[in-house]
């Protein structure tokens, strides 16, 4: 192992090791006296990177929809016939897996047994095998999956939101792919995939619990050996500063209309500290402007429009970045007005030094409660901070530190009328 470095937050007497592996995998060992270890492999391949090249090649790939999730499922089959989940039975470890729009990620817990349940994530990870056999019989649970997504409220009213704020970049389609996109998945563009996304230079490892940096690093060793890394580039489309639709609309069987309001941001900075800079004031400005405490949400509440089954959705990356609010109103319209009235007149006034110090203590402590779970350690620390190119320990700092001044200017620029959506699903009426 090279470049080991031990990282110290004095504050919340946290600490961890990063190491950079022969293979080119960035490896995170966290030392945590818990009776549960937690282990996390990601790469940043998420239902985004739907059109990449490799560095030094001339030429894009364009993928189907789908694919980063497509390929999650099948890397848990193996050559030798036996299914991934019945290695870690042996193990008695508990193991799952997951694609987002921009990473996917392969984790277990256990209580023993850590370093053969690493190496048995290790293997699955980074030994693909598909057959056209096997491919398509996956096409067939992976369609029923995207039919059900479509016959649920929600994730019609959130994809619809997304389809309103843009026209063409890939976030608007849903992770799992459409039917059509999924049934031109081949072996071979899943190898394509596999091989440019998981190369372990795109990847990090993090290992939470009562584990060693050495422990770790013989794991890895017995898994993967020495290589060049790979540079794997993503394109995303461009969009305008202004929403594709302002509004979109499906009726659907609900019992009462449902609303998500999106902003579209495409003020996006290269630099990963300026990212979550940005990242940090959205969070706080949707938890002062319109959390459960705010004055939006009251005064909304009382006059019953809205129910207490309201929430907010901020997406800020490298590869889009949005905010939004969605729940359940009587009026859809209605609540989309009072939105637009107060991010022009009121929200100003509501990011001041009192919220922000109240919404801040509320985040430092979320924040500082991270550390009593090696799940949340091994999500956070991985998939939210270092895909990410961010720094776990800087966090808090950046909390306590944020200004007023710094939340109205993100305020000032996000909050464009031309940028809004409104997304509906409302009762059928025949």
């Amino acid at each position: 192992m090279t470049d080991t470095v031990t990282i110290t937050d004095p504050r919340l007497g946290e600490q961890y090791t990063r190491f950079q592996h022969k293979s080119g995998l960035t490896v995170y060992v966290f030392p945590k006296a818990l009776s549960t270890a937690y282990a996390l492999i990601g790469t940043r391949f998420g239902s985004v990177d739907n059109n990449f090249r490799l560095a030094g090649e001339a030429e894009f790939t364009r993928v189907p929809d789908g694919v980063a999730h497509f390929l999650e499922h099948k890397l848990f089959e193996n050559a030798d016939g036996e299914d991934t989940f019945e290695k870690f039975a042996r193990t008695g470890a508990n193991a799952n897996a997951y694609t987002d729009f921009c990473s996917t990620a392969y984790l277990f817990s256990c209580t023993e047994e850590l370093y053969p349940s690493l190496e048995i994530l290790l293997r699955s990870v980074f030994s693909p095998y598909f057959t056209p056999e096997n491919v398509q019989k996956e096409q067939g649970i992976i369609a029923q999956e995207i039919r059900m997504g479509e016959d649920e409220p929600y994730n019609v009213l959130q994809y619809g939101m997304l389809r309103g704020l843009y026209k063409e970049h890939s976030v608007r389609i849903d992770i799992a792919g459409t039917v059509p996109s999924i049934l031109t998945i081949t072996p071979e563009i899943l190898y394509r995939c596999h091989a440019a996304f998981y190369n372990p230079a795109n990847m990090v490892l993090c290992v939470c619990g009562k584990a060693t940096t050495e422990r770790v690093c013989d794991v890895v060793d017995s898994v993967l050996s020495e290589a060049t890394p790979l540079t794997v580039e993503s394109i995303y489309a461009k969009e305008t500063p202004e929403a594709y639709r302002a509004r979109v609309t499906r009726h659907m069987e609900v019992s009462k209309p449902l609303f998500c309001i999106g902003v579209k941001d495409t003020d996006i900075a290269s630099d990963p500290d300026e990212r979550q800079q940005k990242d940090l004031a959205m969070q706080l400005i949707a938890a002062i402007g319109f959390g459960r405490s705010s004055e939006f949400y009251h005064e909304l509440i009382d006059e019953g429009l809205i129910s207490p089954n309201f929430e907010t959705w901020v997406c800020h990356n490298a590869a889009f970045s949005f905010f939004s609010l969605l729940g359940d109103t009587e009026d859809p319209e209605a609540v989309f007005r009072r939105f637009s009235h107060y991010v022009a007149t009121g929200l100003h006034d509501a990011l001041c030094e009192e919220n922000l110090d109240r919404c801040r203590r509320a985040m430092y402590a979320s924040f500082i409660k991270t550390f009593d779970s090696t799940e949340e350690i091994a999500n956070t620390l991985a998939v939210d901070f270092a895909l990410e190119g961010y720094d776990l320990f800087s966090y808090g700092d950046r909390i306590l530190q944020i200004s007023v001044e710094e939340l109205r200017a993100v305020a000032a620029s996000l909050f464009r009328p031309e940028a809004f959506t409104l997304s509906t699903v409302l009762p059928r009426t025949e």
